[in-house]
């Protein structure tokens, strides 16, 4: 054998090959392949060592050599899964760089190369099927690893486990379906792990199995583009990442996830600011600009998408169910709850369709630490059903269904069911917001800074205050319905100003107001502007730069009509609310009940602005100065 070894290898060194011919050297089940275009001398050297394009190979390793006309492409290396056997084909321009190693069906890859070669990277194509077997590659520069029709199955590690720091891409190939999983039980991070920054497209659909801990991570940023990505089960987090995340396009699907849904962590200590195409960015944000994005998480205090610094969502459909209950943060030493989005940082929203929908106990909509922002083409619908979770003091969670029980513990130990919650400013440009709460001290929108509506549509149905702030609260433009079935339907825990845009509060019964203002703290409402309906009147001793006029009577779940010069804003009464109803607008209004109403429908279909409306009855109006509960409106609940 070996002189049959030594005469080819001579001949080979001596005869130039046909350009069309392509020369196989077999190392195990490692296949290198050699063009004959680019091979050239061929040295043979102490009897032992062939050197094919800087490869070089031991005479005893070679298990076959042969020449056929097989075609190949450049800078590929085409991983095959067998059962429990893999095979490797390297192609030759690569071949001195990449070292692969097999075990069964486990391949290992070292890649050498720390910069271009032939001016591209290296592609790893990965098909085939292995219930053992999985990929593991080091590195020190950039590469594909593209999936091809590959289930893929690990029983003791990671599927795909990629410690190479460089920026790596994850693709799923144009109508392929491939499936990884990794074992129920290991040290590993994901069942899909990328040390570096990690770019997930392509036009085919991958599929994600997590057993130990994550479904997708990477210590860097996260990508994702195109493709159908599909995480069924995880113990821990469906995708975690380093630095940022940006969610271009494609299609997300997150379920049976054990922790969050999607999280973006700091990866430093320090924020370095949003950079310019995020190079270099470690920010712990969050970009959605597109795409469809589903998350349904299920564990206590879980987030269905949660970042460490702020989220941007620009575009896209996202839709994020929470059902699990609260918790208690023994470090913090404070309850915590489920929220569809989460940041530790500023939310801004300036398009998409979002539906957040929570049903454990405490549960919220949108969570945030810093400001919120709504903007644009934005919509965001928001239900929360669970009851508030309180906490004992030595951290045992219970619920609660009845909202002044609340007001027996302190902020730390008890959560609400919230829409909105904010620790910052709240500011609504545009968009349409649509909040419902059903839950014990469920508020709709909460700030506890400042609260600042300019424009767009806010229609919040809520069983405490509809919307609250901690500060001034202003509402100077747009299209605002804020109902409360147990408390205020707008309170400013400082002073409120309503300047401008049509506004429709409803509160419950007296003592609680349809718009409040702290005047216990010596604060007070301005009414300045807009076109106003209050149910449940205003708050005692508000200042009317802007007359305000009060109804005769009003009947529930009756259509009403009030006209204020050339405009006509159409609205459905509804089953409950305070006993007086109030109404004010830039020039002295009229009102009509019972009217038959079509036009522009707002505010979840209660109501129509520009209307058009028939029939129905005048409602006398008489002066009003204030004064629709008792002192103080009911106040907010903290």
């Amino acid at each position: 054998m070996k002189r049959i070894y030594i005469s080819v290898l001579c001949t080979l060194y001596f005869v130039t090959l046909s350009f069309a011919q392509t020369l196989n050297v077999q190392v195990g089940n490692v296949t290198y392949q050699f063009p004959a275009s680019q091979a050239g001398e061929m040295p043979f050297s102490d009897g032992t060592t062939l050197t094919v394009m800087n490869k070089a190979f031991t005479l005893s390793e070679v298990s076959n050599m042969y020449v056929d006309e097989t075609a190949v492409t450049d800078n590929l290396v085409s991983i095959v899964y067998s059962s429990s056997s893999a095979s490797v084909t390297v192609a030759g321009n690569v071949a001195q760089y990449v070292t692969p190693t097999i075990s069964g069906a486990h391949v290992t890859i070292a890649q050498s190369n720390t910069d271009a070669v032939n001016n591209d990277e290296i592609t790893y194509q990965l098909s085939g099927t292995s219930s053992n077997g999985s990929l593991s590659l080091s590195g020190s520069y950039k590469c594909t690893v593209s999936l091809a029709g590959v289930t893929l199955t690990n029983p003791s590690g990671a599927a795909i486990n990629i410690t190479n720091s460089k920026r790596i891409q994850l693709s799923a190939k144009n109508g392929t379906t491939n499936t990884l999983t990794d074992c129920a039980s290991g040290s590993q991070k994901a069942c899909v792990y990328s040390k570096g920054q990690l770019q997930i497209q392509g036009n085919g659909t991958l599929n994600v199995i997590g057993k130990t801990k994550h479904g997708i991570k990477s210590a860097s940023y996260i990508s994702i583009k195109n493709l159908t990505l599909n995480i069924t089960s995880t113990v821990g987090d469906g995708i975690n990442c380093e630095e940022y995340m940006e969610i271009k396009s494609g299609t997300v699907t997150l379920s049976g996830i054990g922790d969050d849904g999607i999280q973006c962590d700091l990866g430093g200590t320090t924020s370095t600011g949003i950079k310019t195409d995020h190079e270099d960015e470690d920010t712990g944000n969050i970009y959605i600009s597109g795409g469809t994005v589903k998350v349904v998480v299920t564990a206590a205090a879980a987030k269905g998408i949660k970042a460490d610094g702020d989220m941007y969502i620009t575009d896209g459909v996202v839709t994020a169910t929470t059902s699990g209950g609260g918790a208690w943060d023994s470090d913090e030493l404070k309850t915590k709850a489920c929220a569809g989005l989460s940041a530790d940082g500023n939310i801004a929203i300036s398009g998409g369709t979002l539906t957040l929908t929570s049903t454990g106990a405490g549960g919220k909509g949108i969570s945030g630490d810093g400001t919120f922002v709504v903007s644009d083409s934005a919509v965001i619908t928001v239900k929360t059903s669970g009851q508030a979770v309180v906490a004992s003091s030595t951290g045992t969670i219970s619920t609660v269904s009845n909202a002044s029980t609340l007001d027996r513990y302190s902020t730390n130990y008890k959560s609400s069911p919230k829409g909105i919650k904010i620790d910052g400013a709240i500011t609504i440009s545009g968009g349409k917001i649509s909040i419902t709460t059903s839950g014990a001290g469920g508020e709709g929108m909460e700030s506890k800074s400042t609260l600042n509506i300019t424009g767009g549509e806010v229609a919040i149905n809520a069983y405490d205050d509809a919307i609250n702030s901690a500060s001034t609260l202003t509402v100077s433009g747009g299209l605002v319905y804020a109902r409360a079935t147990n408390n205020d339907g707008i309170d400013a825990n400082g002073n409120c100003y309503i300047k401008g845009g049509l506004v429709f509060a409803v509160s419950a019964s007296s003592p609680e107001v349809a718009i409040d203002a702290n005047t216990e703290g010596g604060y007070k409402l301005y009414v300045q502007g807009g076109t106003i309906v209050a149910i449940g009147g205003l708050e005692s001793g508000a200042s009317l730069t802007q007359s305000c006029y009060k109804a005769s009577s009003w009947s529930k779940n009756t259509w009403y009509a009030l006209t204020v010069g050339s405009n006509v804003f159409a609205f459905k009464t509804p089953s409950s609310g305070g006993s007086t109803m109030v109404v004010s607008g830039a020039s002295t209004p009229t009102l009509k009940s019972g009217v038959t109403a079509s036009g522009t429908s707002i505010f979840d279909g209660v109501g129509y602005y520009p209307a058009t409306v028939s029939g129905g009855s005048s409602v006398s109006l008489s002066s009003y100065s204030g004064g629709g509960g008792g002192p103080g409106g009911g106040g907010g609940r903290w």
